[in-house]
């Protein structure tokens, strides 16, 4: 039977990817992004009343949500730790942390009410490794991680599993055709990170609840 998913992000090349992957599976796909890019539903994340009222749209519209992949990211940093901005970190704390949130509390219901929903957000080696250039991105990385492992204990027993995937840094193939002959060692392809996702389902979701899955190694 084909899947409900929900592509927070998907104006972006992960996005895109991400849509793409579960559109050639089959599946249903509701794409959101905030400016509405590529046909997707414009919603911004940030207005938690909007954020509830997708959630009743999805409902009403589909009768259930099988997937919910939030993919909004950014990235802002330093030359130095002393030379943080605090604006940066407000920036990154509404992108990566708030927005989260707001999309975990409203479909919340929803995922616990699929017989085999999925949760997932990516995140990044710099919340392991943080340096004084990135502690905003790592901080607001490692607090988002955090606040996916209390949504994972929310959901046990249930049939719904929440995962964070882990990158180093992503990479697309508009990167690729604009610095030609460049490796981009150790960066993820948006695509294996499209086919980590919808790996997702492979596993049983007592299994997949809570796991954190490294796309570096």
């Amino acid at each position: 039977m084909s899947r409900v998913i929900l592509i927070a992000g998907a104006g972006g090349p992960a996005g895109q990817a991400v849509v793409r992957r579960f559109a050639e599976l089959g599946d249903t796909v509701i794409g959101v992004d905030k400016s509405g890019a590529h046909g997707s539903l414009a919603v911004d994340l940030l207005d938690q009343e909007a954020v509830l009222g997708l959630a009743e749209r999805v409902k009403a519209e589909h009768g259930r949500v099988d997937g919910v992949i939030h993919l909004v990211g950014g990235w802002r940093g330093s030359p130095s730790f002393a030379e943080t901005s605090l604006d940066d970190w407000a920036f990154l704390h509404d992108l990566l942390i708030r927005t989260l949130q707001h999309v975990t509390l409203a479909f919340e219901p929803l995922l616990r009410a699929s017989g085999d929903g999925r949760f997932a957000i990516v995140s990044a080696k710099a919340a392991e490794r943080p340096t004084q250039g990135n502690a905003a991105y790592a901080t607001a990385k490692a607090a988002a991680e955090a606040w996916t492992r209390a949504f994972a204990h929310a959901l046990e027993g249930s049939s719904a599993a929440a995962a964070i995937l882990v990158v180093t840094a992503l990479v697309h193939d508009g990167m690729r055709a604009a610095s030609p002959g460049k490796e981009f060692p150790g960066f993820t392809d948006v695509a294996d990170l499209a086919a980590a996702i919808s790996g997702l389902w492979d596993r049983p979701a007592a299994e997949v609840n809570g796991s954190r899955v490294d796309l570096t190694a």
